[in-house]
Parts: C-alpha cells; sequence; structure tokens
C-alpha cells in the first residue's frame, strides 16, 4: 500500500479536489493524507489570535467570511442535490465548533481544536465527493491515532497500534482518506505537528504501516538544486539520499517538512516528490542510495541569529561546552551551526523565544555577542567525493561576500555558511553560477 499526501493548493478549489480524485482512484489501495485548503490555515490562525486577544467582533466576521467561501465550494462541488446538502451540514457542524469558541475563555486547546477545523473539513467534504463519484472509499480520523508525546515528538508505537486499530475498525476500502497536520498530545488534547505537518504525517503513517513508498504531492515537479524564488534556471534533481534530502530540508528547501525524512528512512521507505499539475513527471525519488559525487543542491534558511561566547575559561578546560548546552536545553532552543576555536564558541539558533533568558545566562561564561537576521547556506551532495580542494572552490565561488561561520565535516553531505540575510540572493547566485552549472 501506498501513502499520498496532498497539499493545500492541491485541494485548494473543487477543480483541483477534482484533479486529486483523478490521480488517486487507479485501483490501487492507499492511504490519502489531506491538508487544509490553501489559505484556510492563515484564516484559522488570524481568528485564534483575535480571540486571544479577546477581538470576539472581528473574529466573528472573518468566521462568517470563511463560512460563506465554503458554501461556495460546496456549491460547486457536488452535483447531485443530496450531496450539496450532505455538504452544507458538514460546514455547518464544523464552523458551530469554531463558534463555540467566542464566547467565555480562550485557551492553547481552544486555538488548536480551532486550527484542526480546516483538515477536518478537506477531508470530509473530500470523502463526499469520492462517494459521490461512485469509489470506494473511508475516512479515518487522525485524532483517533496520530498522538505526540510530552516532548512534542511523535508518539511512533502509540500511532502505529492505533492505526492499524483504526483500519481494522474501518473495514476494507480502496481508498482510505485521512487528516494531515492535526494530532493528540500527551494529554489528549488536540494539538498539531505544526506548519506544515501534513508532510510529516503522511511519513509516520508510511512508517507505521510498512508502506511501498510515501508520495508527497505539491505544486512543483520535485527538489531543484536551488531556490526557484531567488535564482533562475534552476534544474529538478531526480534521485537524493535520504541524508542529502534531509539536510536540504531542514536547512530551508519548502518543498519537504524537516521531520519527513526520519520516520521514512528507519523503515527504509522510498519518499518520492510530485506535482499535482504534471502528475506525469516522476518527480524526485529519495531513498538510502547515493548517486553521484559532487554538489547537488543548495538551500537557504533566514531569519537565523548567530551567539559568539568569548571566555578564556574555554583554553585547556573540559566541560565548558558541556554547560553552554545545557542553557540551550534548558530553553528547548535547538542549534544549528557551531563553530569551536581556542577561546571562542559560535553558534546559530532559529527560535529566539528565550533569547534574553539565554543570552542573561550565557553571560556568565564570558562575552556574549549576538547577531541577527542571518542566513545559513546549506550546499549538499556527496561531497566527501571530491573532498580535495572542495573548501578552496566553495570559498572561491564566494569571493567577496561576507561569511560569518562554516561549518564542513560534521557531515559528508554538506557545508554550510553563514551570511548575512542581505546577503542570501548574491550567496544562492554565486553558488549556482559557480559550482552548480559548473559541477563536474
Amino acid at each position: 500500500m501506498k501513502v499520498l499526501k496532498f497539499g493545500g493548493t492541491s485541494v485548494g478549489s473543487p477543480q483541483n479536489m477534482r484533479s486529486v480524485m483523478k490521480i488517486i482512484t487507479d485501483n490501487e489501495q492507499k492511504i490519502v493524507v489531506l491538508s487544509a485548503m490553501s489559505g484556510t490555515t492563515n484564516v484559522l490562525v488570524e481568528i485564534s489570535e483575535l480571540l486571544g486577544k479577546k477581538n470576539r467582533e472581528t473574529a466573528g466576521i472573518l468566521i462568517g467570511k470563511l463560512e460563506a467561501g465554503y458554501r461556495d465550494v460546496v456549491d460547486s462541488l457536488y452535483t447531485r442535490d443530496d450531496n450539496k446538502y450532505k455538504g452544507l451540514q458538514i460546514i455547518k457542524s464544523s464552523f458551530e465548533i469554531i463558534k463555540s469558541f467566542t464566547s467565555g475563555r480562550f485557551t492553547q486547546t481552544a486555538a488548536n481544536t480551532i486550527l484542526s477545523m480546516g483538515e477536518i473539513l478537506s477531508t470530509k467534504l473530500f470523502t463526499l465527493l469520492m462517494e459521490e463519484n461512485g469509489y470506494d472509499v473511508k475516512l479515518l480520523p487522525a485524532l483517533d491515532f496520530m498522538r505526540i508525546d510530552e516532548d512534542k515528538m511523535a508518539d511512533m508505537k502509540f500511532i502505529s497500534d492505533n492505526l492499524k486499530r483504526t483500519l481494522n475498525e474501518a473495514g476494507y476500502a480502496d481508498y482510505y482518506i485521512t487528516q494531515g497536520y492535526i494530532c493528540r498530545n500527551a494529554n489528549e488534547e488536540v494539538d498539531n505537528l505544526q506548519r506544515g505537518g501534513s508532510d510529516y504525517t503522511a511519513s509516520l503513517i508510511g512508517a507505521a504501516i510498512d508502506a511501498d513508498e510515501i508520495q508527497i504531492w505539491t505544486d512543483i515537479d520535485g527538489f531543484h538544486n536551488n531556490d526557484p524564488r531567488y535564482v533562475e534556471n534552476t534544474q529538478k534533481i531526480d534521485q537524493l539520499s535520504f541524508f542529502e534530502a534531509a539536510e536540504l530540508a531542514y536547512f530551508g528547501a519548502k518543498i519537504l517538512h524537516p521531520q519527513t525524512i526520519y520516520p521514512a528512512r528507519v523503515q527504509n521507505i522510498p519518499v518520492r516528490l510530485k506535482n499535482t499539475l504534471n502528475p506525469s513527471d516522476p518527480g524526485t525519488i529519495i531513498t538510502s542510495e547515493t548517486t553521484g559525487k559532487g554538489i547537488k543542491a543548495v538551500a537557504a534558511k533566514h531569519g537565523i541569529t548567530a551567539i559568539k561566547i568569548r571566555s578564556d575559561r574555554m583554553l585547556m578546560a573540559y566541560g565548558f561546552l558541556k554547560s553552554v548546552f545545557k542553557v540551550f536545553e534548558k530553553y528547548k532552543t535547538p542549534i544549528d551551526m557551531i563553530s569551536t576555536s581556542e577561546v571562542a564558541l559560535s553558534l546559530t539558533i532559529d527560535n529566539t523565544d528565550n533569547i534574553k533568558k539565554i543570552q542573561n545566562e550565557l553571560d556568565k561564561f564570558g562575552t556574549v555577542e549576538i547577531d541577527y537576521n542571518m542566513t545559513i547556506i546549506c550546499i549538499v551532495g556527496d561531497i566527501i567525493g571530491e573532498e580535495r580542494g572542495f573548501a578552496s572552490k566553495v570559498f572561491n565561488a564566494l569571493d567577496g561576500i561576507p561569511i560569518r561561520m562554516i561549518s564542513y565535516g560534521g557531515s559528508r553531505y554538506n557545508i554550510s555558511i553563514l551570511v548575512p540575510d542581505s546577503h542570501m540572493q548574491r550567496t544562492l547566485k554565486a553558488i549556482s553560477n559557480n559550482l552548480l552549472n559548473n559541477n563536474s
């Protein structure tokens, strides 16, 4: 069985939903993971923020507009009057839940419940569309089997056990539909896997059922060797290894959620990226195999903060790094890059929620400097294959660009450099012109 995930753009209109239905109905049993219709989650986030600020009047106006938009979707999506009625009932019940939070105390669980409505709406409407067209389809509520633990990590055993139970209770169907993104937490409250989490949902489901393949369908043919938003004439990559894809996803490639690769890699399940608008294209296949040597692609992660700690206490000392890392562990702040010298430590983070508290604690170790608005440029490939002279190639290609940090050797699959946000596009173009297009 395969697991197919379709993003918000792919199900963003009645026409697109019909296109997805055409893609998946090939007489092969599969589980289909759907995101909310494009734009819905953004509006639900805005509604939640307004309710959190007790601005109920403006929230009510947005709720009304969103509900009216979904009524228009129902009118265009179905041909039979009885299904139009069923569609309107789906909308009514979903928006009654949203409206129930417009009075009384507003909590994080309430906000998460509101956010879950986007995926619940898209999957219920899509399942009804499949039924109207005569397909054997069943809806699997993700809240029955998707769960995260106290550390916000996927509870793999719970997901596997309860997905199998849910499938058994549902009985056989040619096509199963379920929600991406949404889950329950360790307290059984409605929660989510963060933005873009539908990819992660598909991978977790694929791992739980030991799928033949996990497919992520978006509006682009697959991984490109550079960011097409900033660089012209990028090229699609036909094949990547799990490690190469994970590096690209983590360091900014928007086509794939960063956590998607791990469950698939553990189970050795191929992940394929495909384009809903061009379904005949084979896309990018991600497997355990590494093909080709040298540089394959580059990705950029902007909005990074660099922290430098300068201290004579580092010299010939053990335990210093451990003490520093404990500060970041305390405030649950992941570190992206790290570089050390005899008396200085530089590192980067992308979450600055607790930056002041972190800085106050780091001040105990020495002089702390913080640079905001930085970008990590990640150059990915089987780099060890041309290790000789590789670093010099990178520095020559980036001549004239201010490099704040460089990380090389931590992985055979990437070299990462840190530059100011203002130099991001220039750096990506320089790499494309001097390294990717001249890659040999």
